[in-house]
C-alpha cells in the first residue's frame, strides 16, 4: 500500500504530506511549498510536475498550519448592510472577484441595522475569527470604526462611506456623477432640473443630491424641493406621479436606475412623452437600464474598479505596506434615449426655487 495515501501501522488513509509530494515529484520540500504558495520563483516545467503529483496523491495545503507559520489567514472579512439594493450586490460581487484573483476567501458579516453600534460589534466579532483585514460596506455618513481597528490591530477599508479612525476609504466619486447628469441636462435646454433623491440618511445619496444641487446653483437655476425615494423602484413610481402634476417639469435625475424605472412609468401612466415632454436621468447603469423604455441616461459606477480597489488598498495594510489614502474612482456618463431637447412642454422658467 502506497505509504503517501495510508498508514501502514493501521491501513486507514492519510492526508498527503509536502515530503510525499516531494518525492514523487523528485524536487525539494522547499520547491513543493513554493508552488503551493504560488510563488512565482519555480520553472514552469517543475511547477508541472508537482502539481501534477499533488493530484495524484490527493494533496491539500494545511492552511491553517500556513497561518500559523505566517501570520495571515488569507481571508477577508465583509460587513454588509442589505443585499437587496442593486449597489450593494454589484459591490460585493466586485470584492468577492477581486479578493478570488489575489487568493483570498471571504468571511461575510450581514447586518440587520446600520448603526455605529452594530458595525462596531462585527467588527469585534470579525476581529475573533481567522481574518487578515475587513471591508466595511455600509451607506451611513459616518462609520465609527477607529475603536475595533485599534483593539483589534485588524486593517479596515470603507466603502461607500466616510470613516472616523485610520480606515481607508474607497468610493465612486458621487459628487461628479451627479454634476455629469446634472450638466447635461441643462446642456439640452432644460431650465432646471427635478431631483429624486434617496434615503436621507444614505452617504451616497447626500453626495449625489449636493452635486446636482450645487450645479444648479453654479449655473444660477432654481433648485426645487428633492423628492426623497428609498432606492427601490416603488419608490420612485411614488416621486413620478407626485412630480407628473408639476406642470413646469421637464427634467428629472433619479438618485439611482431602479427609481428611474418607477418614474419612467409614473410619467408615461401621466401620458407625458419620453424625452419630449420630460427628460429622465438616472444613476449606477445596471445592465437593465439599457433595455429601458426608453433607453435610460444614465451615470455609470464602475463597481469592479471600486471593489478591487478595495480589495487592493486592504492587502496593501495586510502585507506589509502604508495605509491607503482616500481614493475615488471617476463615473462616466452615458448618454441614451430617455433624455433631450425639451420640444413638448417647452422651455418654461419653473420660476422661484422652492428650495435651496
Amino acid at each position: 500500500m502506497d505509504g503517501a495515501r495510508a498508514d501502514a501501522g493501521q491501513g486507514r488513509q492519510r492526508d498527503a504530506s509536502i515530503d510525499d509530494v516531494a518525492r514523487r515529484a523528485g524536487v525539494s520540500g522547499q520547491t513543493v511549498s513554493r508552488v503551493a504558495n504560488g510563488r512565482s520563483n519555480v520553472g514552469a516545467a517543475t511547477r508541472e510536475r508537482v502539481l501534477a503529483a499533488m493530484r495524484e496523491l490527493g494533496y491539500r495545503p494545511n492552511s491553517a498550519a500556513r497561518a500559523l507559520r505566517s501570520g495571515r489567514f488569507r481571508s477577508i472579512g465583509v460587513v454588509v448592510f442589505t443585499l437587496a439594493s442593486y449597489g450593494n450586490l454589484r459591490m460585493l460581487e466586485a470584492v468577492a472577484a477581486a479578493a478570488t484573483e489575489r487568493r483570498y476567501a471571504l468571511t461575510l458579516m450581514p447586518l440587520t441595522r446600520p448603526t455605529h453600534a452594530d458595525v462596531s460589534a462585527a467588527l469585534d466579532r470579525l476581529g475573533e475569527q481567522a481574518v487578515d483585514g475587513v471591508i466595511v460596506l455600509i451607506e451611513s455618513h459616518l462609520i465609527g470604526t477607529a475603536e475595533a481597528q485599534l483593539r483589534r490591530g485588524v486593517p479596515v477599508v470603507v466603502v461607500d462611506s466616510r470613516a472616523s479612525g485610520r480606515a481607508a476609504v474607497v468610493d465612486t466619486d458621487q459628487f461628479t456623477g451627479a454634476r455629469l447628469a446634472t450638466e447635461h441636462l441643462l446642456e439640452l435646454g432644460h431650465e432646471t432640473v427635478w431631483h429624486v433623491a434617496g434615503p436621507q440618511d444614505s452617504y451616497s445619496a447626500g453626495l449625489r443630491l449636493r452635486g446636482w444641487r450645487e450645479t444648479l446653483l453654479a449655473h444660477g437655476r432654481p433648485v426645487p424641493e428633492p423628492v426623497h425615494g428609498d432606492w427601490y423602484s416603488d419608490s420612485g413610481y411614488a416621486a413620478g406621479r407626485s412630480l407628473a402634476a408639476e406642470p413646469r417639469l421637464t427634467a428629472v435625475f433619479a438618485a439611482n436606475d431602479q427609481m428611474a424605472l418607477g418614474v419612467l412609468r409614473a410619467l408615461t401612466e401621466a401620458r407625458l412623452r419620453i424625452p419630449r415632454d420630460v427628460s429622465v436621468a438616472g444613476f449606477d447603469d445596471m445592465p437593465e437600464a439599457r433595455n429601458f423604455i426608453p433607453p435610460l441616461t444614465t451615470v455609470h459606477q464602475d463597481f469592479a474598479a471600486v471593489g478591487g480597489a478595495a480589495v487592493q488598498a486592504l492587502v496593501q495594510e495586510i502585507e506589509g505596506g502604508p495605509p491607503a489614502e482616500y481614493r475615488e474612482i471617476a463615473p462616466r456618463l452615458m448618454v441614451r434615449g430617455s433624455t433631450g431637447t425639451p420640444t413638448g412642454r417647452g422651455r418654461r422658467s419653473p420660476g422661484p426655487a422652492a428650495g435651496g
